[in-house]
């Protein structure tokens, strides 16, 4: 299938510290796609996938699982480091327990996380029920779009299929046992109010993970997607900043992005 307009991948081959940033669950790159450009614009090297099964149509999604999200973020990572000296890994939702789980398991190589509303479970009594409910019930309606700000819509699926939703459940709760292995700096951006990912989630991250640099900030004006809200500057700069701080680069001026 072809991918949809404005859910294409993005990268920018810039100087010597990247970022490798990952959409969530059922979205597409063009929800951090403003945040990724802020980031190229300020000379950093920068990598956002479009996973597997997303950007084309729901059906699509049914057929892959956690594996396939995870295995081509690793790839892209290792690509990453090939060009990069050191590089940070970042995400929104679903895309935050991804980077969470490469910081984990990657160590010295990822020099730092930035997660915005991460996930760290499926939540509602259905959840419990996928593993049968999969079977008789081939998606539910869709989690695209949660934003506060006018006339701004996410490029997300509107039908959840509850085979990969049921993956999913399988990703987190494997994750949840190994957050203690995130070490690496941290910084946690939450909204206030949430409509998808409940603040229990950024709590139970932030009490698993082993880091001891760890900032967290809370997002009054945006929900869920962030990345697209009134917060979305705010996520663009303190990710920077937050760069700058752990890979001090020399001469930090803006260069052109290429797509």
């Amino acid at each position: 299938m072809p991918v949809l307009p404005g859910a294409e991948p993005y990268r920018h081959d810039g100087g010597e510290v990247g970022v490798l940033l990952c959409h969530g669950f059922t979205g597409s790159p063009q929800s951090l796609r403003p945040w990724a450009e802020h980031l190229a614009a300020h000379g950093l090297s920068v990598s956002l996938p479009l996973l597997p099964g997303h950007g084309t149509r729901w059906e699509d999604l049914r057929a892959t699982g956690w594996e396939d999200w995870y295995a081509h973020l690793d790839r892209e990572l290792w690509q990453l480091s090939e060009r990069c000296e050191r590089v940070f890994v970042a995400g929104l939702s679903m895309g935050g327990a991804l980077a969470l789980r490469l910081a984990a398991k990657h160590g010295d190589r990822v020099a730092g996380v930035v997660v915005v509303n991460p996930a760290n479970r499926v939540h509602g009594l259905a959840a419990h029920a996928l593993p049968v409910l999969r079977h008789l019930v081939p998606s539910t309606k869709g989690i695209a779009s949660d934003i506060a700000k006018g006339a701004i819509t996410e490029l997300g699926y509107d039908r959840v299929p509850l085979h990969a939703a049921h993956s999913l459940r399988r990703f987190l709760t494997m994750l949840d046992g190994e957050l203690p292995q995130v070490t690496q700096p941290l910084l946690l951006l939450r909204s206030a109010v949430d409509h998808v990912v409940p603040a229990a989630d950024s709590a139970r991250v932030l009490s698993r993970v082993s880091s001891t640099d760890v900032t967290e900030s809370v997002l009054e004006q945006s929900y869920h997607v962030a990345t697209l809200d009134h917060d979305a500057d705010r996520i663009a700069e303190e990710s920077l900043a937050f760069v700058d701080r752990l890979a001090p680069r020399v001469g930090k001026e803006g260069t052109a992005p290429v797509g």
